[in-house]
């Protein structure tokens, strides 16, 4: 007791320190959580990357976050897209960030900024511009000047545009913190002091910026003060902050896990998802950050790793396509209202713990005037039964119950009242079926140009060495040759049979082609466990002049690690032919090198160009060749994707514009797949996975606004050999939405108010809502009260089921475009006596 004025007179030091009084919010914080205009608050936020949609989509995504419960949304700040050249800015489109912020403000929500620069998030170079590595002297994210000045000279740009648009808090607007770095201190013992004291002027420099609002450093146990340290991680309940007057805070809350080309699919069940926020909220959280709320797409080769997929879905509660994903979103909108339902007494103190039992574990905050518990029963395996307050809770496993009143549960993690989704990609028109005539969405056939292999601009140059391919390019393109020319005599040691031999080729990745005398010799590339590259294979010579030219490419700069700007790309060698135990090593021999491809110099990717070759004839299942063809938007405003079955690897772009890179035959292992995956017990970003034997991804989104009603142009360009035929539109639908709600179900949250629960004892709602305000639900499918088995899409009836379930919803809910049902033996009659029952309900929206 005697530490809490120590503490107090502490707090609002800080806070002293951190808040401007302008014309806005003051933003301050204390040892329990942010303090807007001297009042704490409970803040529930979300991920959304402005340019990972388009500004046709930000109102949509930001009014579902509002709907499911957010207070804040979280962005980062792009560096290289805003600054591809030094001193050259873009914030156009999509790099649009003051009319992001503004849309969020206009919809009534907070804005964390986190402006880095460094963002990692799976982007190309972890949002560094490439033009950064130049400067002479150079070393990233370290006690570094030229870093530094560069570092201090982007951030204050940063702020003075938003200043200038009076985006913070202090001046009226909405954003109420403010992020330097990023998980710097998972990997800052590389750096030695060097990064000590790189970090304490990274503070200085953030804070010197006097935006009037809290700055953040996330993953950064010595974040000097006034910083506030802040955890990452798929839990944080353990998470202490390293200062007394400091609050809780998890800006990253993993919602899923990203995906690699040539990766499963991971994915994190909601119920897992909601016992970890309620565990954060639990033991003391006031601010929590889904990573991500709406993950989006990967446009153009803005995607790092290397080897991340070009859909950055995330398995977040708004999927990539701009749909609320069932039931993550709605489980977690309740979750949601149930917290703040709480808000009231956990602001005005800090929570009293005890343990019951085994893995049990009660928390509660109360006051004089209020009350709220959450009752956590962390075992992975047992339910509990759990006596509180005088009365006695049942605690299915790995969950958490939370009562605003000390009394009522109104919501467990694990318990779900909310609809499921069942989505479906449509195919919508078959390219085949258009190509052959009839009246459908491609307008034309397949025009093509071929790529020539090997050195075929003017601005080539020659090195007596294997260049690093990063270095060479500063990644202007995915693409760089290496051509070598060797004569042969036929006498050569390393040849066998007279012309034979093996050609070794060393990279250091990501993917690599070998043509011989023009001819495809061979093809390999890396994963994202392992970027290099080997190739060895057998090849044929002619006695006389002889042309080796290699084709690199990467797939993504590297985003993550210590020093990982220093982390080469490209064919380094060995480059060797061999044969009979003799080698002849061609590394120092003088090489052409050619940055890009013809093609993307020729502006072939907008379709322009007087190359392009039509007719019946065009080539398939041939490397290095651009495929353009004309479309009509697909009806509706559904949105679509692009189904890139039969094509190879390459890139797309619709109407100038990339829609990313394509890979559909980087297929998954087939191994490690589970058709139900466990919620109970610590995820993990291996433990949920799906897709094994399929393709990492074969549907790439085409934004609806990119398009014109018709007359649009697709430009492919295949790398490895594919049928641009077979390609097809696909649309994202609503396949059916289900529901299953057992009677013990807390109530829906919306039916508890003034600390009263005002429900019938006579069970639980299910509510069905179609996704579409001008759908309608159509049919029912299936409905079973009783103790139906399955999951949606293939539930079943078992021997307990009552007779007129099926009439009963159908009269409830055809016709609507939402309805509610009371799950109780009242209503449906009781099959089984003596057995729990639950109603699960199978529905069609048109």
């Amino acid at each position: 007791m005697r530490e809490r004025p120590l503490v107090f007179l502490v707090s609002l030091l800080v806070a002293v320190l951190v808040s401007v009084p302008a014309s806005g919010a003051t933003v301050s914080y204390d040892h329990r959580a942010l303090v807007i205009d001297g009042k704490r608050k409970v803040l529930i936020s979300g991920s959304i990357h402005y340019p990972r949609s388009t500004p046709e989509m930000w109102s949509d995504l930001i009014a579902k976050s509002k709907e499911g419960g957010l207070d804040v949304i979280e962005t980062y700040v792009f560096w290289n897209l805003h600054e591809p050249a030094k001193n050259k800015y873009d914030f156009a489109g999509r790099k649009d960030l003051v009319k992001f912020v503004k849309t969020v403000a206009d919809a009534g929500l907070f804005v964390h900024l986190r402006i880095g620069p460094y963002v990692c998030a799976e982007w190309n170079y972890g949002g560094f511009p490439l033009w950064l590595h130049f400067i002479p002297g150079i070393k990233f994210r370290t006690d570094n000047e030229p870093f530094k000045a560069e570092m201090q000279r982007f951030t204050a740009k940063i702020v003075d545009m938003m200043k200038e648009e009076k985006l913070f808090a202090s001046q009226g607007g909405p954003i109420i913190l403010a992020q330097i770095e990023n998980e710097y201190g998972n990997i800052d013992s590389a750096y030695g002091s060097a990064g000590k004291s790189y970090i304490k002027w990274s503070a200085s420099m953030a804070t010197s910026l006097n935006t009037g609002v809290p700055w953040v450093m996330c993953q950064q146990s010595d974040a000097p003060d006034p910083i506030i340290n802040a955890c990452n991680g798929f839990y944080c309940d353990q998470f202490t902050p390293n200062s007394a007057s400091k609050p809780k805070m998890w800006t990253e809350n993993w919602t899923g896990w990203f995906l690699s080309f040539g990766g499963r699919v991971p994915y994190r069940p909601v119920e897992d998802l909601a016992f970890a926020v309620a565990r954060f909220f639990q033991r003391g959280g006031t601010f929590q950050n889904y990573y991500m709320y709406h993950g989006g797409t990967n446009f153009g080769r803005t995607s790092g790793g290397p080897f991340i997929a070009t859909s950055y879905d995330y398995d977040a509660p708004i999927d990539e396509y701009g749909i609320v994903r069932q039931p993550k979103w709605g489980h977690l909108r309740d979750l949601h209202k149930a917290i703040k339902l709480c808000e009231e007494a956990m602001i005005a103190t800090d929570p009293t713990s005890s343990s019951p039992g085994a893995n049990l574990e009660v928390h509660v905050y109360k006051t004089n005037t209020s009350c709220a518990a959450f009752l956590a029963n962390i075992a992975t395996e047992s339910d509990a039964t759990v006596s509180f307050n005088g009365n006695s809770y049942h605690l299915p496993a790995w969950s958490v119950s939370i009562l605003p009143d000390c009394k009522n549960v109104v919501f467990n993690t694990a318990k779900i009242n909310s609809q499921t989704n069942h989505l479906e990609m449509k195919n919508l028109k078959s390219s085949s079926q258009n190509i052959a005539g009839s009246s459908e969405v491609f307008q034309s056939g397949w025009s093509w140009v071929i790529e020539p292999v090997g050195i075929s601009k003017s601005n080539s140059l020659t090195k007596s060495a294997l260049l690093e391919q990063i270095n060479t390019t500063a990644d202007v393109s995915d693409y760089l040759w290496y051509s070598i020319s060797y004569n042969i005599k036929g006498d050569e040691p390393f040849l066998t049979n007279g012309t034979n031999t093996v050609l070794h080729v060393g990279s250091l990745g990501h993917a690599l082609k070998a043509f011989v005398n023009g001819k495809l010799a061979g093809s390999g590339w890396g994963n994202s466990g392992n970027a290099k590259v080997t190739l060895e294979k057998d090849i044929t010579l002619a006695t006389g002049k002889n042309t080796i030219d290699l084709l690199s490419a990467t797939v993504g700069l590297q985003n993550y690690g210590a020093f990982f700007d220093t982390w080469g790309a490209g064919i380094t060698g060995p480059v060797k032919l061999m044969g009979n135990g003799a080698t002849l090593d061609l590394s120092s021999n003088q090489w052409m090198y050619q940055i890009g491809l013809k093609g993307e110099d020729s502006g072939l990717p907008s379709g322009g160009s007087s190359q392009w070759v039509s007719g019946s004839n065009s080539p398939k299942n041939q490397p290095l060749v651009w495929y353009k063809t004309t479309f009509d938007a697909p009806d509706g405003n559904d949105p679509i994707a692009i189904d890139f079955s039969g094509m190879g690897k390459g890139e797309a772009w619709v109407n100038g514009q990339s829609i990313g890179r394509y890979w559909p035959t980087n297929v998954a292992s087939q191994n490690g797949c589970v058709n139900h995956c466990n919620y109970r017990g610590a995820y993990n970003n291996n433990k949920c996975l799906k897709g094994c034997g399929k393709p990492s991804q074969k549907l790439y989104h085409v934004p609806r606004s990119w398009m014109q009603p018709s007359g649009n142009t697709l430009v492919l360009f295949e790398e490895t050999g594919g049928d641009p035929t077979q390609i097809s539109f696909t649309g994202r639908v609503t396949e059916s939405l289900c529901a299953h709600i057992t009677e013990n179900h807390p109530p829906p949250v919306d039916s508890w108010e003034s600390k009263v629960q005002t429900r019938k004892r006579s069970g639980p709602l299910l509510q069905l809502e179609c996704p579409s305000s001008n759908q309608l639900i159509s049919s029912i499918k299936f409905a079973s009260f009783g103790t139906p088995r399955g999951t949606c899409g293939t539930y079943e009836h078992s021997p307990c089921s009552s007779n007129g379930a099926l009439a009963i919803v159908q009269q409830a809910c055809v016709g609507k475009r939402n309805c509610s049902i009371r799950v109780s033996s009242e209503t449906f009659g009781d099959p089984c006596k003596g057995i729990a029952k639950s109603l699960a309900v199978e529905a069609a929206c048109a």
